[in-house]
């Protein structure tokens, strides 16, 4: 791949010199790690920009757990590695002005642990963060629970 990209600089009018290869591997590698840990980045996007929202409360209603293929778009490092997980979701009820739903998502290797933390739950009064222009969305915090 590194040798393509040579090539295709070169032909496109240009020699590639130590410090342009340089950039193209930082530029590579930085999408590498995006792509990587673009779940994370999400989530901490929705943590940053929810977090001026106003609170509410909101009662957890319906708690389930679900059984869930890997669906990395990356490989896994040891070949016949295979790692489905459960899925543990609080969908909780809120006022604002009208009844709203969200829900809430964590994942656990062993279908025991999510639903003792699921159930844990269930019927709890909690705080969450509504997006003032769009009461239909909303955000419940790690934090919060």
């Amino acid at each position: 791949m590194i040798q393509s990209v040579a090539v295709i600089l070169t032909v496109a009018g240009g020699q590639i010199t130590g410090f342009g290869f340089s950039l193209i591997l930082l530029f590579l590698g930085a999408c590498l790690l995006v792509g990587i840990c673009w779940q994370l980045i999400d989530n901490w996007y929705a943590r940053v920009h929810g977090r001026d929202w106003p609170a509410v409360s909101a009662v957890i209603d319906i708690v389930s757990v679900a059984f869930m293929e890997d669906d990395s778009i990356i490989p896994p490092l040891k070949a016949g590695s295979y790692n489905p997980y459960y899925q543990a979701t609080l969908t909780y009820i809120y006022h604002y002005p009208e009844k709203q739903m969200g829900d809430y998502s964590r994942s656990f290797g062993k279908k025991e642990d999510a639903e003792a933390w699921a159930n844990s739950y269930k019927g709890e009064t909690v705080k969450v963060h509504v997006d003032p222009r769009d009461p239909t969305r909303s955000l419940l915090r790690e934090e919060d629970l």
